[in-house]
């Protein structure tokens, strides 16, 4: 049976998600950017917390792990290869580690760019992927530590997961990456929809994460960097997609 997911928005424009197991009773949170708001979801649905899953270690992703920790005694996972800068982990993880949540397979994808550690968590049976700021609705993460060319492997890598899946993404960031979007490729009519539907979302305070993959496969510039419609639109035709992929993360840094 699929995991039930929750999406939780924190500070200014975070998300975390809760995700519960209603046959065991396990719980799990993915990443942890303010503990009122989490705290307040699971006292309402009377929950316990039994881990925290951390995608990277930007505090915005991490601060409330603290407190949680205190009132919860949850089991910690992360990257191995941030292990050194994370809070302590009990459960050290890196692609192609075995991992289980209720009984659920959860692969681990390493998704450098945005940092260098940054990891994503795919769950197959429950249709999700937990992307953090590495895939984001209509966006894709700053490249604070890692290149172009890790960024756009990284995209390559999720883009490449069943289009049906349902990708949780950790800022509500989709208005603005629209408006970029739309500079990209304004005669797409799947954008065009998309961005009528942000519009009247956000106006009625609706969260736009999660969004289905195909969504961003047919809608995100970042992710669309290979195809020849996008290339003509910013005449770079002949360009790798690489190279294209570069252009636009260069352009949206200077949106």
């Amino acid at each position: 049976m699929p995991l039930e997911i929750i999406t939780i928005p924190c500070l200014a424009d975070n998300y975390a998600f809760l995700m519960h197991d209603p046959d065991s009773g396990v719980t799990g949170l993915v990443d942890a950017p303010e503990a009122a708001p989490i705290k307040a979801e699971l006292d309402r649905r009377g929950w316990g917390l039994d881990f925290v899953l951390l995608t990277h270690h930007h505090w915005d992703h991490i601060d409330a792990l603290d407190e949680l920790r205190q009132i919860y005694k949850p089991s910690v996972v992360g990257a191995e290869a941030d292990a050194h800068r994370l809070p302590p982990l009990e459960v050290a993880v890196k692609e192609g580690t075995a991992f289980s949540f209720a009984e659920e397979d959860v692969q681990i994808i390493e998704v450098p760019g945005h940092t260098v550690g940054h990891i994503a968590f795919y769950l197959p049976e429950s249709r999700a992927v937990f992307t953090a700021d590495s895939l984001m609705a209509l966006g894709c993460g700053r490249l604070f530590e890692g290149s172009p060319a890790q960024m756009w492997h990284s995209l390559n890598k999720l883009a490449a997961l069943p289009s049906d899946i349902m990708v949780y993404s950790g800022h509500e960031y989709t208005q603005s990456n629209a408006d970029f979007a739309l500079t990209i490729e304004p005669d797409n009519p799947a954008l065009q929809a998309r961005v009528a539907g942000i519009k009247k979302a956000r106006n009625a305070g609706v969260a736009t994460v999660p969004s289905p993959l195909s969504l961003e496969l047919s809608t995100n510039p970042f992710l669309r960097a290979g195809v020849a419609e996008v290339k003509q639109a910013m005449g770079m035709q002949g360009h790798d997609s690489e190279q294209v992929f570069t252009e636009i993360r260069k352009r949206k840094d200077n949106f």
